[in-house]
């Protein structure tokens, strides 16, 4: 039996591909320092863990959910949100409960958009904003992130065609891949472009919690008029290392948010309850933990772009998220950069062009291994004699 139209022209899936880069080499018994990974390396808060315990042993989480998640979870969303970012948030009307934000991503276009509608994209992007796009049997624009423009899309080059048929826009700071972030002008510029061209907006707020130099991310939902055009998605994953507890959520738009519940409602069944009474715990109790999550990253940015500058690679700091955006040297594409790193020095990192056309000429480091080992990284690549000092 074939696959369906709809599976066969889904996206390659760019991260597998790099784990099964870095696995086959690690089979091979080589030291690699995987800085290409996303995943979180420190573990969930205990105070958040020992919620999931004690809600485990309840008999009551034993039980289907609701379908709409709990309403303890619900308003724990909104009373964060309040408490965060001064945003007013009605749990039973603008909040949505998701197994993870990527499953909303994807669910969106299916639940808002009919063929011949586009869906309007950052390049380079997370590469799973495109799945939802075959899926839903629509077309895909794209809006080019540049580095002289602080990787900001310009609304003035959108045309006017694609204007008219884009029905829905994806924005995401602070940034994977480039590390950059937004301000409140940007977010307020978006809302009027949102409303000129009746485009929805989703913003993918996955690294909410991680801004540095004193910068506390800025949230879409804080400018006036973004809730009449947009959502937000705030994953528990980075903020808090739960990245394999499988929740967030949406918040926002009453209509887009009752869109993504309906179509939720025919695809699952609810999520565990012990988890959403632990991503409460996580969101209404003290926030230390995530103010010392944001000093351990902001070292380990610091020891690289030092190390960087030391051996002669210019890179800029980023100023949000566990990642950074680094050029390749010269006579490198971002592949070819990636393989030669991964086959002479041991060393992963992310392709640029894996999140785009927009992305070659870089590769995307995390900060997710300590600083010894991000020095180690370093020095193996001083070694091969690509950068000058």
């Amino acid at each position: 039996m074939d696959f369906s139209n709809r599976l066969q022209n889904l996206p390659d899936q760019f991260f597998a591909a790099l784990v099964a880069k870095v696995a086959k080499a690690v089979d091979e018994g080589r030291d690699v320092i995987n800085l290409g990974q996303g995943n979180p390396d420190q573990p969930t808060p205990p105070h958040i863990v020992t919620a999931l315990q004690e809600a485990v042993a309840d008999p009551k989480t034993h039980r289907y959910s609701p379908f709409r998640g709990l309403g303890t979870l619900r308003k724990a969303a909104a009373d964060f949100y309040k408490r965060e970012y001064g945003v007013d948030i009605d749990p039973d009307l603008e909040v949505a409960i998701l197994s993870g934000t990527k499953i909303g991503f994807v669910e969106l276009p299916i639940a808002l958009l009919n063929p011949g509608d586009s869906l309007l994209l950052p390049d380079p992007g997370y590469p799973d904003y495109l799945s939802g796009a075959p899926l839903a049997d629509i077309e895909i624009d794209l809006m080019k992130l540049e580095q002289d423009k602080g990787y900001l899309p310009n609304f003035d080059d959108v045309s006017e065609s694609v204007r008219e048929r884009a029905k829905l826009l994806y924005l995401n700071y602070p940034n994977n891949p480039t590390g950059a972030t937004a301000d409140q002008s940007f977010f307020d510029e978006t809302v009027q472009f949102a409303k000129d061209n009746d485009i929805a907006v989703v913003h993918d707020f996955a690294y909410g919690g991680i801004g540095f130099d004193g910068q506390k991310p800025v949230s879409f939902l804080q400018s006036d008029g973004a809730k009449d055009v947009g959502i937000e998605m705030y994953t528990l994953s980075k903020t808090y290392n739960m990245a394999g507890w499988r929740i967030g959520f949406a918040v926002g738009n009453s209509k887009m948010i009752e869109a993504l519940n309906l179509i939720q409602d025919h695809l699952f069944a609810g999520i565990f309850p012990a988890v959403q009474l632990a991503a409460a715990e996580a969101l209404s109790a003290s926030q230390a933990c995530v103010d010392g999550l944001v000093g351990l990253y902001e070292k380990r940015r610091h020891v690289l772009v030092e190390e960087c500058r030391r051996i002669g690679w210019d890179v800029e700091a980023p100023k949000g998220s566990f990642f950074a955006w680094l050029p390749v040297p010269e006579g490198f594409t971002s592949v070819g950069f990636s393989d030669y790193l991964l086959e002479k020095a041991d060393i992963a990192v992310a392709a640029g062009s894996g999140f785009g056309s927009g992305g070659e000429g870089f590769v995307r480091v995390g900060l997710l291994v300590d600083e010894q080992r991000i020095k180690e990284a370093l020095e193996r690549i001083e070694k091969l004699g690509i950068f000058t000092k």
